[in-house]
């Protein structure tokens, strides 16, 4: 949709994600994750800028982006994202969202505690039917096997995302930000988003109704439309 529009568009997955070939075994920092879209950002020419879209955890990924390249990003779009502030360590936002998602009833989502039981989860794998009920659960049945066939455990690097300073006011704080909450979603709930666009304050917050965690499938005009208006705005 955002082609026929005549935007660029680059898709990208994050090591061990998607089709990417490394393994999580390959993974040994959350720069080794992050290395597609530090890569692709570090290759464009000085005068080209970028929109950046981070979706659930990709709002980490675009936060330190953001911090290496400021100058390459016209703006950067948060979809029912974690988004940190450049005043508290990224595990903060990441972990307000771990705290939430453990009271509920996690059915075959397995988390893994490498840390020990007392600090946050290392690793996690989302089953079939937690995907079905609480990240999918309006979008098409379709797009829950497609989803199913391309499954992988995550790592949530706590430890990196734990340092000081890894985003700043300078750099990080100087790009303009737009939050789109997805009212839907059980994984990431409204509540919570709200939380992240209070706890770091953008530009403009936009709100899709009947969008679950996966709004790309449940939603694909609306948030297409979003993007759209972004790129028009900031461009």
């Amino acid at each position: 949709m955002l082609k026929s529009g005549g935007h660029r568009v680059t898709p990208l997955d994050l090591g061990a994600s998607g089709i990417n070939p490394k393994t999580i075994t390959d993974l040994a920092s959350l720069s080794d994750y992050a290395e597609p879209l530090t890569a692709l950002m570090a290759s464009l020419p000085q005068d080209e800028k970028v929109i950046l879209v981070g979706h659930s955890y990709g709002g980490v990924i675009i936060s330190l982006a953001m911090e290496s390249f400021p100058m390459k990003v016209l703006a950067a779009v948060y979809l029912t994202a974690f988004m940190p502030n450049h005043d508290s360590p990224i595990a903060t936002a990441v972990a307000k969202c771990f705290r939430r998602v453990i009271a509920e009833p996690l059915m075959d989502f397995q988390l893994l505690f490498e840390d020990g039981s007392e600090n946050p989860p290392t690793h996690a794998l989302f089953g079939p039917k937690y995907m079905e009920a609480m990240i999918y659960q309006l979008s098409r049945k379709e797009d829950i096997e497609l989803a199913n066939t391309l499954l992988r455990q995550g790592k949530w690097f706590m430890k990196d995302l734990s340092k000081e300073s890894l985003l700043s006011k300078e750099k990080f704080g100087s790009v303009d930000r737009v939050y789109i909450v997805c009212k839907d979603d059980l994984l990431m709930k409204e509540s919570l988003q709200k939380w992240y666009i209070e706890n770091s304050p953008t530009d403009d917050a936009k709100v899709i109704a009947g969008a679950d965690h996966m709004a790309m499938f449940s939603k694909p005009q609306e948030v297409c439309k979003c993007l759209q208006e972004v790129a028009e705005k900031y461009n």
